[in-house]
C-alpha cells in the first residue's frame, strides 16, 4: 500500500492547533503549509509525495492510514513536531 499526504509541521502544539482551525475554517491548506511550515516540503504546499508503509514514523503513518481521502487530520505529534495532515491518495 502507498499513500499521498501532505503536511504542515510546526514545532509546538499551540501553533499547530491554531493552524488546524484556520484550515477547517477554509483556508488554503497549501498557502498555510509554505508560510507556516518548517519542513522543506512547503514550497510545494507541503506536498510529500508517494510513500511506502514504513518510510514514515509510526504516528505520521498511522494517522495517514486512518484517514479518509481528502480529509484534514488534527495535529498528530512526532519526534519532529506537530503535523497537520492531509490525505491526497492511496494505492
Amino acid at each position: 500500500m502507498e499513500f499521498k499526504a501532505s503536511h504542515i509541521l510546526v514545532r509546538d502544539a499551540a501553533t499547530a492547533d491554531k493552524l488546524y482551525l484556520r484550515v477547517r475554517g477554509g483556508e488554503s491548506f497549501e498557502s498555510l503549509a509554505r508560510q507556516y511550515s518548517t519542513c522543506p516540503s512547503k514550497s510545494k504546499g507541503g506536498d510529500l509525495g508517494w510513500f511506502k508503509e514504513g518510510q514514515m514514523v509510526p504516528p505520521f503513518e498511522n494517522a495517514v492510514r486512518r484517514m479518509g481521502m481528502g480529509t484534514i487530520s488534527k495535529p498528530v505529534r512526532t519526534q519532529f513536531g506537530y503535523h497537520i495532515i492531509k490525505k491526497t491518495g492511496a494505492r
